[in-house]
């Protein structure tokens, strides 16, 4: 015969295919049987709740999130493997409780002066003759729709990238597993920049100048506006139990919604979620700054950190042998 047409299927997709009809044959229709399910999720369980009195003190909070986990890992394969997927969240929640025992001004010296300084030389603006921070110009032009919007921007904080992470369980369980593994790397990375440059937020600043006060609690600052018109108590409950008023630098809120929109457009989720989560980023990133929680400066470190955490996840640790291993392992444990 003459030349023929020779059909060739991508590498990548060949290696994905046999990596994952490896994994399906090991792992599919593994049933631990339910007295080692509740041996293993109580002693995960107590373990956290033991540690963290310890650490933080008990508070009803742990008692929330250890229950949860106990009764998701128990109540069936489905549960568990959706909790064994979003796990990396609650590992994020625990650190971050447990970084209230090592508070970052211990370690480093606190920036308030020079950083609101900084920020309102390369980002401020001049009104009437007078420089003033983007905080300090917005706190002057404050309404009550742009409170309340800027209110459920905020609020979306944790529910959007929980949420995605449960929609791309459903869609692309491996895909999920990168998401949740990258949102906790990216935390780390953050967590570098909180004890290694500890920093004031601007409300704090706005309330109590440039001298450094270990025992300040709180400030719900510009979100006052959203509780107070809805007659709710949510940001105030929220920032009462802040862990640490110095870790404005950087804006993980601003970066877990690049996070977010990385994946949306990498795992090609629908339009929707796209559009979704890339109005979420723009209106985060804004009202970091309109409700006097983070500087620009902040935000900007912020979105770095994300694309930091992306950059070591896709190019290093997905390239790495070992890694992939694991991410094997992990994946054979969730599907």
């Amino acid at each position: 015969m003459g030349q023929g047409f020779e059909f060739r299927i991508p590498e990548e997709k060949v290696m994905n295919h046999h990596s994952t009809t490896k994994v399906s044959k090991m792992h599919s229709g593994m049933m631990i049987p339910l007295y080692k399910r509740i041996i293993i999720a109580a002693a995960i369980a107590i373990g956290y709740l033991g540690l963290s009195s310890v650490v933080v003190g008990f508070r009803p909070d742990e008692v929330f999130i250890a229950g949860l986990f106990f009764i998701l890992y128990i109540a069936s394969k489905k549960t568990r493997n959706f909790v064994l997927t979003l796990a990396p969240f609650l590992v994020f929640w625990v650190i971050f409780d447990y970084m209230k025992a090592l508070p970052n001004y211990k370690f480093n010296t606190v920036h308030i002066g020079d950083l609101y300084e900084f920020d309102k030389k390369y980002f401020g603006i001049h009104v009437n003759g007078v420089l003033l921070s983007l905080n300090e110009y917005w706190e002057l032009h404050r309404t009550v729709f742009l409170d309340v919007i800027n209110g459920f921007f905020y609020l979306c904080w944790m529910p959007v990238p929980i949420s995605f992470a449960a929609y791309l369980y459903t869609k692309n369980r491996r895909g999920a597993l990168e998401f949740c593994l990258t949102f906790l790397l990216t935390n780390f990375v953050g967590f570098i920049g909180y004890y290694g440059f500890p920093a004031a937020p601007p409300w704090y600043v706005y309330y109590h100048g440039t001298a450094f006060n270990a025992a300040t609690p709180g400030n719900v600052a510009g979100l006052a506006g959203f509780d107070n018109f809805l007659g709710v108590n949510i940001f105030h409950s929220l920032y009462a139990k802040s862990s640490n008023v110095f870790a404005a630098m950087p804006s993980l809120h601003s970066a877990y919604v690049v996070v977010s929109v990385f994946y949306a457009f990498k795992k090609n989720v629908s339009t929707g979620w796209k559009i979704f989560l890339t109005t979420v980023m723009v209106g985060t990133w804004f009202a970091a700054i309109y409700t006097h929680h983070h500087y620009i400066s902040d935000v900007l470190i912020g979105i770095l950190c994300a694309l930091i955490g992306i950059a070591i996840f896709q190019r290093i640790l997905l390239r790495n042998k070992g890694f992939n291993k694991f991410m094997n392992a992990y994946y054979g444990q969730v599907i």
